[in-house]
């Protein structure tokens, strides 16, 4: 199939009339023009569909019945045309040149996934949005192997974000078994795939946050930290498919389990046992690198006791805080 126009930009929207004119305005308003627009109605119940319809055939539009954030971008992905594809979430901004800096910058450097700074855009009592905190930082500045770094701690919106179309089709699609970290897993995926990265310095993407806390990730802290499990759970397979783990691998994904455990340890010990489990059968001398506190506690008296010690003084603290 001939890969026509350059750029597809695939929104996902659900109960988005507030925010999605916006959003589109900016892609509308881009220097880089050789593009298609893709939204895809997933199910929406205010009157997001009519604000779709309001751009007629400046955009392609797709309606179903909901089914979440990565099937509607799988169905997206299925529709571009594009050389390269930019997701694009139906709150966020992107500024004027953002996909001419990325396309040029994935062009000159043959790369598969070009990635630049970002700025919350945040809400104010009195329901504004004001730009925020920005975000700027390289993969590389949090560990030289991309999967080490994308599955520890470093994530980007997918405004900040174009890929190639070659590495889209090596990852094949957005994973629906993690509905709240998907947009991470999805990068991550890339690397997986053997993705070649590229930062684009500079601000190029606005992420929007609600003060009422809607996006998935803070509405169910435990449901997030389920998928980062599941997530590590998963990455762990693939890399023992891959010639097996390798001493940073280990650390890496002891890190990540050691992090859901202390939610657990307080919430869901049956749980706890699992991740336990799988961070004894990695390290059976497992100790948390931090706190430094919990980490000290672990020595004396070992990690489980050191939880259980932990978590008294956390609740005793709340108590004494109100």
């Amino acid at each position: 199939m001939e890969l026509t126009p350059l750029v597809s930009v695939i929104v996902p929207c659900y109960n988005a009339e507030k925010f999605l004119t916006e959003t589109l305005e900016s892609v509308f308003s881009q220097t880089f023009q050789d593009l298609e627009v893709i939204v895809i109605d997933d199910g929406s119940t205010d009157n997001t569909p009519s604000v779709i319809r309001s751009f007629g055939s400046r955009i392609r539009a797709n309606f179903g019945a909901n089914r979440g954030a990565s099937a509607a971008r799988n169905q997206g992905t299925m529709l571009a045309k594009g050389k390269f594809i930019q997701y694009l979430d139906a709150d966020d901004i992107l500024t004027a040149n953002a996909l001419e800096k990325k396309v040029k910058a994935l062009v000159n450097n043959d790369a598969d996934i070009a990635y630049t700074d970002w700025q919350y855009l945040e809400e104010a009592k009195d329901g504004k949005f004001y730009l925020g905190k920005i975000v700027a930082r390289k993969i590389e500045d949090v560990d030289a192997n991309p999967q080490i770094a994308l599955l520890t701690d470093f994530w980007a919106p997918p405004a900040a974000l174009l890929y190639h179309c070659r590495i889209v089709e090596a990852i094949g699609s957005w994973n629906e078994t993690l509905p709240i970290i998907q947009d991470a897993r999805f990068l991550l995926d890339g690397a997986l795939a053997g993705g070649k990265f590229i930062h684009v310095p500079g601000v190029q993407a606005n992420y929007r946050v609600h003060i009422t806390a809607t996006s998935l990730s803070r509405r169910n802290l435990a449901s997030f930290v389920r998928d980062c499990f599941h997530n590590a759970c998963q990455v762990e397979e693939i890399w023992k498919a891959n010639g097996g783990l390798t001493h940073k691998q280990r650390v890496a994904l002891e890190n990540v389990y050691g992090q859901t455990a202390r939610f657990f340890f307080e919430y869901d010990r049956l749980k706890f046992s699992q991740v336990l489990a799988k961070i004894h059968h990695l390290n059976p001398q497992y100790q948390p690198s931090k706190p430094k506190a919990l980490q000290q506690l672990s020595k004396w008296f070992g990690y489980e006791q050191a939880e259980a010690i932990a978590l008294t003084y956390r609740r005793a603290k709340r108590i004494f805080a109100k």
